[in-house]
Parts: C-alpha cells; structure tokens; sequence
C-alpha cells in the first residue's frame, strides 16, 4: 500500500483521470510556468495543451499525490514506471535521452520515479520525506531492486555547476557495467570536462538539486554526461540507485517514515 500519512501531509496513489489532470496542471507550473519556459512546440512523446504537462508516459505509470492535510491542497507529485527487470528498460522516459543498454541486463525488478516536483513557493523539507517515504512503502511491497530516473539542474549553463558535477565526477559515477551510454544530440561530457579537478563539496551541495542529494545519501551514482534539454532549459543526469546498496542506518530511518 502505498498511501501513507505523516504529520501535514498525505501522499496517495491517483485515484483517476481528475487526479493525473491535477498532477499535470501542477507540473505545469512546476516546469513551465514558475520557470518563464517558452515551448514552441512539444518534446518527443508529449502532447500537452496550455496549462497541462502531459507525455504519453503518464498512460503507462502511477501517479502520487502529495496533498496538504488540512486544506487537501496538492504540494508535490511524482510518477512510477514499474518494470518487471532490465529487459523492459527500453519503455522507460529516461531511455528517450541516455543508451541504456548495460542496464538491460539487470536480473531484478525496476521502477523508473519522474516528473517529482513540489507547488512553485513550497519548500518545506518534510514533503521529500513524505514522497520518500511513500516510495519505501512501494519498493518493499513491489519487491524493487533498482530504483532511477533523471535528475534535473535548472538552467544550462553547465558550468555554474562545475563543483557539483567535479564532485558527482569524483565520487559518484555509475558503476561500468551499469553506465549510461550518450545517446542525446546534445550532451555534456562532464567526467571528462572535469577530470582530475576537485569539487569543492559544501558549494557542490548547495548547487545540487534536492532530489539527488538524497540519491546520493542512499548511495546513489550518476550518468559521466548530462543532457541539455532545451526545451524544459535544464540539464539532467541519469539517476540510479540499488536498493541492497542504501546504508543500513538510511534504510531504518526510511522505515520509520514508511511505518
């Protein structure tokens, strides 16, 4: 069960077409609006209408909701693509963007999680808790072994990251046999950019977005490039991360939010 309360807030499973339309307007301003982001035309598979981010992935996933409890006001969203093991990998969003074939040999269960995003101005830390603890309650249910996705920068000047990605570089590359291969026209090849150069850590936390700091807390890795995707004006990473690998410490402290 994936529902699940925790002091203001309650994340819940899509109940319909009026729930995914909620999530896509809040994505929407998320994405487009909050961002002054100008689309002239839609990205490969989308087919939105003003005022709605939607893909033909949302057809193929589950949605989840973050509501605030009191006024029932949706916060945050995300979205999961359940894949039996790697031999599905190819139906995944990320697949668009990054040559996933060394993952197509991953013998376990898989959920791709994109689209997170909270209400433009909320920025309250415990709705990550929440949607983390919502995503514990379905990896343990579902049996996952490998959770990914992409993980966004806004903008796409690269180099304002530059200690963020040193430090991805560094320390958090994809294991070989995992590694994403380019497969975008346009890349970044930040790895080997920024070889050799060390990342001034506090500034590369701070520059890193919320959603991967907490990856890489439970042992995440990275791609060795980054897409820039103009459309949205932001830079992603492929984000993978192995169950088995999460700290014990994590793992418990991820429970008590799911119990």
């Amino acid at each position: 069960m994936l529902s699940l309360d925790k002091g203001r807030y309650a994340a819940r499973l899509a109940a319909g077409a009026e729930d995914i339309r909620a999530a896509q307007a809040l994505r929407w301003q998320a994405f487009v609006a909050a961002r002054g982001v100008t689309r002239t035309a839609p990205a490969e598979g989308e087919a939105y209408a003003e005022g709605l981010d939607a893909d033909r992935f949302d057809d193929l996933c589950r949605h989840v909701l973050i509501e605030e409890r009191e006024s029932g006001r949706l916060v945050a969203c995300f979205r999961l693509l359940p894949l039996k093991d790697g031999t599905e990998i190819g139906r995944s969003y990320s697949a668009q963007y990054y040559n996933l074939r060394a993952l197509a040999e991953y013998a376990g269960p898989m959920v791709e999680m994109g689209r997170f995003c909270m209400a433009p101005g909320v920025h309250d830390p415990d709705i990550l808790r929440v949607a983390w603890g919502a995503m514990t309650r379905f990896v343990d249910a579902e049996g996952v072994e490998l959770l990914f996705g992409c993980s966004s920068f806004l903008g796409t000047d690269w180099e304002s990251y530059a200690d963020a990605f040193a430090v991805l570089a560094e320390r958090h590359l994809a294991p070989r046999r995992w590694l994403p291969r380019v497969k975008a026209p346009k890349v970044v090849r930040y790895a080997r950019a920024l070889m050799g150069r060390k990342g001034d850590p506090k500034q590369a936390m701070l520059k890193m977005p919320p959603l991967l700091r907490s990856y890489l807390a439970m042992g995440g890795w990275v791609s060795d490039h980054a897409v820039v995707d103009t459309d949205l004006g932001t830079l992603h990473v492929f984000t993978g991360l192995e169950i088995r690998a999460i700290p014990p410490a994590r793992a418990r402290a991820l429970r008590m939010v799911a119990g």
